[in-house]
């Protein structure tokens, strides 16, 4: 079992192994704070991926290390520059344009007027003529749109239309790709292949990556490691295993998966409980103990199991069918519901009684 009973600051690295480094960043609009002295840094080569609810600042973070607005507190370091307000000591405002950063946007935001070609190239102006045509036939081959060179971005389907829309911001080069939540028009097949391409993409060129999305499937899938950000702050960031099995706040527990909470008491080195009793990964001194008396163990759907048993304790209430799987609500003995995750071919009967069991390994544990 892991014990989690304090928030944790991420740690700032040293620029040499960073390609992005926010430094006590603050934004606000008006009266309202977007984003609170944030600290966070992304490594070079690294696909981060920065994700949240609705409004919690995730594109107001990426629209800062962008350039397309300015913070107004702390700065930005981006490879060996520093920008930020000119009153911070050696920063000095670098335009957009000149950091070395390519965007991809929710919308694409391809040119209408001009052809898949012209697009991609649209970025390599000051490149003679023909080392641009064959930079930009080198980067059509890499999506594979070669073939359509000369069409116009209406006559594309939108996962084409995405593809040409990553060529265009790599044509440059860029050290650093931001990636605005690129795949959220698309359908769920078609978004699961873009996925994978546009990382294998990335890691090819060795092109630092930093995605901005609310879909936890795409950033488990897509990063190396995650921000969760909430209200402007960083919750946590980890690796996408440290995300979802061992989160270091509710918030994090609650948006990265399903997750349910049941009451439990420390007795000794004991955390006793409906679900069982778990011994603790480090023993407590009694003061703390006394502290933390009262907990709540966080139960992810994967690692519950049951058994059906007549006499068992607990019943199945619902199933709902996902398709590859079928999530069941189970009701304890006490009232208190769970869920668990089964393959679709494995279908049991709601109302039927069942006894539980629970895998300890990923077990987290708060202060109630």
């Amino acid at each position: 079992m892991v014990l989690r009973f304090a928030e944790k600051t991420p740690e700032i690295g040293e620029t040499e192994t960073s390609s992005v480094l926010l430094q006590e960043v603050s934004k606000t609009f008006g009266e309202t704070t977007a984003i609170p002295r944030l600290n966070l840094e992304v490594k070079k080569g690294e696909f981060f991926s920065l994700m949240g609810p609705s409004g919690c600042g995730k594109t107001t973070v990426l629209r800062l290390i962008a350039g397309l607005e300015a913070p107004d507190e702390g700065s930005i370091v981006i490879g060996n520059a520093i920008t930020g307000k000119m009153e911070v000591a050696g920063s000095v405002w670098v335009q957009p344009e000149k950091r070395g950063i390519g965007l991809v946007f929710q919308d694409y935001a391809l040119f209408p007027h001009m052809t898949v070609s012209d697009n991609v190239g649209f970025g390599l102006i000051k490149c003679g003529g023909s080392k641009r045509k064959q930079k930009v036939m080198e980067l059509l081959d890499m999506i594979g749109l070669l073939a359509i060179a000369q069409r116009y971005p209406h006559e594309l389907s939108g996962g084409q239309q995405q593809r040409v829309a990553l060529a265009r911001a790599m044509a440059p080069a860029p050290q650093v790709m931001l990636l605005d939540e690129p795949f959220s028009n698309l359908d769920a097949d078609l978004r699961m292949e873009l996925r994978a391409e546009t990382k294998r993409i990335l890691k090819t060129s060795g092109t630092t990556a930093i995605l901005v999305t609310h879909d936890q499937a795409e950033a488990f899938s897509l990063s190396d490691r995650i921000g969760l950000l909430n209200h402007g702050r960083l919750e946590q960031v980890g690796t996408p295993d440290e995300i979802y099995h061992r989160p270091l706040t509710r918030f994090v527990a609650r948006f990265a998966g399903r997750a349910d909470f049941v009451a439990g008491r420390v007795e000794g080195d004991l955390v006793v409980s409906v679900i069982g009793n778990f011994p603790l990964e480090e023993p407590l001194d009694p003061a703390v103990k006394r502290k933390l008396a009262e907990v709540e163990i966080m139960i992810r759907p994967d690692d519950v199991a049951f058994v059906v048993d007549p006499q068992g304790a607990a019943s199945l209430l619902e199933a709902e069918f996902t398709g590859s799987e079928i999530i069941y609500k189970i009701m304890l003995q006490d009232g208190k519901m769970i869920h668990a995750i089964r393959s679709s071919t494995s279908r049991f009967e709601v109302g039927c009684k069942i006894n539980v069991e629970i895998n300890p390994e990923h077990l987290v544990v708060f202060a109630a």
